[in-house]
């Protein structure tokens, strides 16, 4: 037994000491000090052996057993270490190399606009308010003294989430309006910008889903001038102080007074093109006196305060700004659009 020992001591260590892989080194372990290894093998013989030789052969089988195991440990050792300086070898960064441009984004143009706004508006003295994008109907047209019949209120027109009509995706931000004299009483000058949804076809000024600036003010003394010169001061900030305006009577329920107010085409400079489609004018934003009936919805006397309200198309605003000849160009997030502003 004791030639045994040594005989597989001396080849346990050769071998580990020749192993390259950790799998190798595995098989080698199972080998001999495996349940089925040589080792094992062996001290099932002990059964066999006298009562003197019995306590020497277990002392001379542990000293082998911690020898083969100290050689695997090592063998180990040296194996993770070579495996280490490959993967280092491997993954070296050669620091000489040029380093990649980092490409750094900015805001969307549309957004660029509206910040020029907020920042044209605040300036006045405006405050601005958010509200909720799904409305319900008695702000978005009830309260602003849309009547029942009137095609707005149609479900060709509005997108209605409940079959009562009494839910939907506002087409305005206009209940802010209502809110916002409901809520802070007056004096009151704000504005509010944010997502409206229309059942509009898309075309090169028309989309179901844009943003809108309104804006309201109310207070004692306030007249159509003040309007005019509200309007025209921002619009004439955006776009310069040669922009041209035109205001045209129209009708609002909520406004009376009411007109529709447009710049000259940036495209052609009024001589007619597709984006003015033939007009040389381009409409950016309906506006008026606040209806007395509007003003008494909201629990105001109309006898004492009066007001104006407007709102403005972000999306027409912004290809005015920057020259954009079509508004599906701002939705349809082209890289090669978006990386000239």
């Amino acid at each position: 037994m004791k030639e045994q020992l040594e005989a597989i001591r001396k080849g346990a260590l050769e071998s580990i000491a020749g192993t390259q892989a950790a799998a190798d080194l595995e098989a080698l372990r199972v080998k001999y000090l495996g349940k089925k290894g040589e080792l094992t093998a062996v001290l099932k013989q002990m059964g066999g052996l006298s009562a003197e030789l019995r306590p020497v052969m277990g002392q001379m089988a542990n000293e082998v057993r911690a020898a083969v195991e100290k050689a695997i440990e090592t063998q180990s050792s040296i194996l993770a270490e070579k495996a280490l300086e490959a993967k280092l070898e491997a993954e070296t960064v050669d620091v000489t190399i040029p380093g990649k441009k980092v490409e750094i984004g900015h805001k969307h143009p549309m957004y660029t606009a509206l910040d020029e706004f907020k920042e044209i508006f605040i300036n006045m003295g405006f405050e601005i308010m958010d509200g909720p994008e799904i409305e319900q109907e008695d702000y978005n047209f009830t309260k602003l003294n849309t009547p029942d019949d009137h095609p707005a209120r149609e479900w060709s027109d509005t997108f209605y989430l409940t079959e009562d009509s009494r839910i939907l995706l506002r087409t305005q931000t206009s209940p802010m309006q209502i809110r916002a004299m409901e809520e802070h009483g007056v004096p009151i000058r704000m504005i509010s910008p944010g997502r409206v949804y229309r059942k509009d076809e898309v075309d090169a000024t028309h989309s179901p889903m844009f943003h809108q600036i309104e804006g309201l003010v109310v207070d004692k003394g306030v007249t159509m001038a003040d309007l005019k010169g509200t309007l025209n001061a921002v619009i004439r900030e955006i776009y310069g102080p040669e922009t041209k305006t035109r205001f045209r009577p129209h009708h609002f329920p909520f406004t009376e007074p009411s007109c529709e107010v447009d710049i000259q085409c940036h495209k052609c400079g009024g001589k007619g093109c597709p984006t003015c489609k033939g007009e040389g004018w381009i409409e950016v934003l309906g506006a008026g006196m606040v209806h007395p009936k509007v003003l008494r919805n909201c629990g105001i006397d109309p006898d004492v305060y009066s007001g104006f309200a407007f709102g403005f198309g972000l999306e027409r605003m912004a290809m005015g700004r920057f020259k954009i000849s079509d508004l599906r160009l701002i939705f349809e997030n082209d890289i090669r659009f978006l990386e000239q502003f």
